[in-house]
């Protein structure tokens, strides 16, 4: 489902989730076997909703902070019962010559060849001090850390677009770039080995609908893109 937005309303709300609690051992037990392949990992804080409607155009949700360990149990367990979100902002890049700019996760990574834009989900950094979640700072930390790109390099739109994939909502904000495509991919890969922490492999271009891979692709990220394409034939 692909909903477009005139703001969102996201608030911190923390409480106690159930199926960390009830599932403990089977979770540090699935924690232990993925830090034992990728040390790398680490069991911070993210947050997600556990309450979301849209009104009047509004997206308005409620977050809990989760460890990370659990959150990717509750991932890779098929997102069980009580239903939560994961609710995070994307950078949707563009270049000037109309091409999708997006980042090939590195291997170390725990979506490892995944292609996709630039974000993530939000943790406590995220948390304004009147209690709301900022996903517009939120991809902007993104963008920056992932491409190296700062938010006066690019130009964003002033709306959202709400991508739901099952247990998942991908906000989209529209990004723009002052350069064409190729231009843009290269001066990202060089950016890419200065930062402090690499998580892309690569950049890759996608030019119109045809170059759309769905199998490394995620649905929100290919949907969003695949209806943007369509509106502008």
């Amino acid at each position: 489902m692909i909903l477009p937005l005139r703001g969102l309303d996201l608030r911190y709300e923390p409480r106690p989730w159930p199926f960390a609690t009830v599932r403990a051992p089977e979770i540090a037990a699935h924690w232990a076997r993925l830090t034992e392949a990728n040390p790398r990992l680490w069991n911070g804080e993210v947050l997600v909703q556990h309450r979301w409607r849209v009104e009047d155009g509004i997206y308005r949700a409620g977050y809990m902070p989760v460890d990370y360990a659990s959150f990717l149990a509750w991932r890779d367990f098929g997102w069980p019962a009580p239903p939560v979100r994961n609710g995070f902002g994307m950078a949707a890049l563009r270049a000037s010559d109309g091409a999708f700019v997006l980042g090939q996760m590195a291997e170390h990574t725990a979506n490892a060849g995944k292609i996709y834009f630039a974000g993530g989900t939000p943790d406590m950094s995220d948390v304004t001090a009147d209690g709301q979640v900022d996903l517009a700072g939120s991809l902007v930390r993104e963008l920056r850390e992932e491409t190296g790109l700062c938010a006066s390099e690019v130009v964003f739109g002033d709306d959202w677009t709400a991508v739901i994939d099952g247990t998942r909502v991908a906000f989209l904000r529209a990004a723009r770039l002052g350069l064409p495509a190729e231009a843009a991919r290269a001066m990202i890969r060089a950016r890419l080995p200065g930062l402090a922490e690499q998580e892309l492999a690569d950049i890759v271009i996608v030019r119109g609908p045809d170059e759309i891979d769905p199998a490394r692709m995620p649905g929100f990220a290919a949907e969003y893109m695949a209806a943007v394409f369509a509106a502008e034939r």
